[in-house]
């Protein structure tokens, strides 16, 4: 394992069980397990984020509303549904970690590349935003896409970078809620988006 390339993709997070651990898949006979965790925000709202852990680290049962901390990383794997690929996003448990009430419970640490051309937008409310994919590489030839999104300063610089630019970031995972208009259906479906916010960026020699 190349543990220099474990750098590349940090998670830690702390928060509530609020759904239970059901089966998800097993790879050369360990099983894992998604569970959904409540991460609250200084703002007072909370995040929803899947997490996959393995069985090995389940020594015992979770229950809704226990207390939960680990560290990881921010995975991605494509689904392919209704013949079109679709993103799946999750944290991947790595270690379950002691509680800490003085801990930032949602702390995410990325190095990739710009793998898409940054879409840079003001809002109604004057706001500047930049959406931005990441390419993060990880063990076994595999990669990470992972949508980040930029904020004032940072959507401008972002917004000019091209494809390929190796960036480093520091924020946190987010959960927003938005609603799909599906052809032949009379109402819109909820759907579920998860991102990295980022606080910090800066560019890294490739």
């Amino acid at each position: 394992m190349n543990y220099e390339l474990l750098n590349n993709n940090k998670v830690y997070l702390q928060g509530t069980v609020s759904s239970l651990p059901e089966f998800n898949h097993s790879v050369m006979g360990e099983d894992f397990y998604s569970f959904d965790l409540d991460v609250s925000r200084l703002s007072g709202k909370d995040d929803i984020l899947p997490v996959i852990i393995s069985s090995k680290l389940l020594t015992h049962s979770l229950h809704l509303g226990e207390k939960f901390a680990m560290r990881g990383q921010f995975r991605s794997f494509n689904k392919v549904e209704d013949g079109k690929s679709k993103l799946i996003l999750s944290v991947f448990c790595r270690e379950r970690c002691e509680w800490d009430d003085n801990a930032n419970s949602n702390i995410i640490e990325l190095n990739g590349y710009i793998c898409k051309s940054p879409i840079y937008r003001v809002t109604p409310f004057n706001r500047e935003i930049c959406d931005m994919l990441l390419a993060v590489n990880r063990n076994y030839d595999k990669s990470d896409y992972i949508p980040c999104i930029a904020w004032g300063r940072d959507a401008q610089y972002v917004g000019e970078m091209p494809v390929g630019t190796k960036v480093h970031l520091l924020g946190r995972i987010q959960s927003r809620e938005y609603s799909k208009h599906i052809e032949g259906e009379d109402e819109p479906i909820q759907k579920v988006a998860y991102e990295v916010s980022v606080a910090k960026l800066s560019t890294l020699m490739s």
